[in-house]
């Protein structure tokens, strides 16, 4: 009895000793004895059925952790549930005032008046600075701060911030720029000779005209440039452009403006952002006959962006080094420039040891046609520009003066030394381009727009 009642308490466990025989149990799987007190004892060997308990103890950890895992998940999860919560209403929220905005714009009028203020601002500490460098007293300043101080008067009192009354005061801006021109000119006693190339070079170069702060109104835009087409197009005559950003590294997007005025207005009739394949670098571009002209970087190219179709085209210049740029910038290894005669690019190259060549552009084929190998070490150089065939070539004299200190023509293949020193607003620039339709140079100074008067010899 008390065999048989081992055997259904073994099977019980394993099915696999239910079919053992009776008369097998003291075979080589199951025996049985009697103990030194008389029980009696059984022996079971089950080779291939033995309990995985080290695997269930694992399991059991295992199921441990992925519940403290999803109780995790799940506080995770109803965090961000509350932030989208969040998110979802500041969104909606984005959005009405965006329909508010829409719906009635001059409610978000008062920070432009604002912006207003820091240029009025800014005009009166260039005035002041214009008149320090002319070394002038007159009636005009007078005249122009008397303005500037009503100007202020009037946005300081205007109760309703409407968009009638934004448009009157930045016309009346513009207006004040133009007779701070003006004055100028007086000033400087130049009468450009348009086109004409009658002169035997730069004789001086007038003050300098410091038109405003950038349109971006930020002081960290250090590299860019500005200035007018410097052949444009019928309907385009007065076109102005600007560009800039933080880094010299980047040259992505262009505005563009139906005049001066509209510079100054901040009001852009066209923005060009370059997609990330035919993005520059540099900052010595230039808009020449309705086309940007600038440097690319993959490859390394002067590239050529048409307005009118939008289309791109580069052309690779094997000659030319991305390993010299000039003093004030870095990755200003392509140079455009436009003249009385055409379109140049300015580059060095390791034959040439580091100088500058000059290189003239076929305009049709956007090929190179014809080269000009110069002594001047491009490192030494603040900037370069062409005037009716000839480069002139700047450098630092200290933090206010700057000097066009050599020339080379492209004519007689001469050079010479020179020493005509004109003043700057601030210390460093990255562009500076002469532009044969007004005969003057541009030049975008630490962030702002700079203008000067170029007067020639006709001896």
């Amino acid at each position: 009895m008390m065999l048989l009642f081992l055997f259904l308490l073994f099977s019980a466990f394993s099915p696999a000793l239910a079919w053992i025989p009776v008369q097998d149990w003291d075979s080589g799987n199951v025996t049985a004895s009697v103990g030194s007190s008389g029980q009696c004892v059984c022996h079971v060997f089950l080779p291939d059925t033995s309990f995985p308990a080290d695997r269930v103890e694992h399991m059991q950890q295992v199921s441990k952790d992925l519940i403290v895992e999803v109780e995790i998940q799940k506080n995770k999860l109803v965090k961000y549930e509350d932030k989208l919560v969040i998110y979802l209403a500041e969104l909606k929220d984005l959005v009405e005032r965006l329909t508010i905005m829409e719906s009635s714009p001059d409610d978000y009028i008062k920070l432009e008046f604002e912006l207003l203020r820091i240029e009025l601002r800014e005009f009166e500490a260039l005035v002041s600075q214009l008149k320090n460098s002319l070394n002038s007293s007159s009636s005009l300043f007078d005249s122009l701060y008397i303005e500037i101080q009503n100007m202020t008067f009037i946005v300081n009192q205007l109760e309703t911030y409407d968009k009638s009354n934004l448009e009157v005061i930045r016309y009346q801006f513009a207006k004040l720029q133009k007779k701070l021109e003006e004055c100028q000119m007086d000033q400087d006693i130049i009468k450009p000779d348009v086109g004409n190339c009658n002169h035997t070079g730069i004789l001086s170069i007038g003050n300098p005209l410091v038109v405003q702060l950038n349109a971006h109104l930020n002081p960290n835009y250090l590299y860019g440039g500005w200035g007018r087409d410097s052949k444009p197009i019928r309907g385009n005559e007065n076109m102005h452009f600007y560009g800039a950003y933080s880094s010299p590294g980047m040259v992505y997007d262009f505005y563009f403006y139906s005049n001066y005025e509209n510079l100054i207005l901040r009001k852009a009739i066209k923005q060009y952002t370059l997609p990330n394949d035919w993005r520059g670098t540099g900052n010595n571009y230039i808009v020449h006959r309705n086309a940007i002209y600038y440097q690319h970087d993959s490859p390394f190219s002067m590239t050529k962006l048409n307005l009118t179709s939008s289309e791109y085209e580069y052309r690779v210049i094997s000659a030319a080094s991305q390993s010299f740029s000039y003093a004030y910038s870095s990755n200003q290894n392509l140079d455009f420039a436009a003249d009385e005669t055409g379109l140049w690019v300015l580059y060095a190259s390791t034959q040439n040891m580091g100088k500058i060549v000059i290189a003239k552009i076929d305009e049709k084929s956007f090929g190179i046609e014809a080269v000009w190998p110069t002594g001047m070490y491009k490192q030494s150089a603040g900037n370069a520009f062409m005037v009716c065939g000839v480069m002139y070539a700047t450098r630092s004299v200290d933090i206010s003066t700057e000097e066009i200190f050599y020339a080379y023509d492209t004519k007689t293949k001469q050079e010479r030394n020179l020493s005509i020193t004109f003043k700057k607003f601030q210390d460093k620039y990255t562009n500076l381009d002469y532009n044969p339709i007004d005969q003057k140079l541009y030049m975008y100074n630490n962030g702002y727009y700079v203008s000067y008067n170029v007067k020639f010899n006709k001896e």
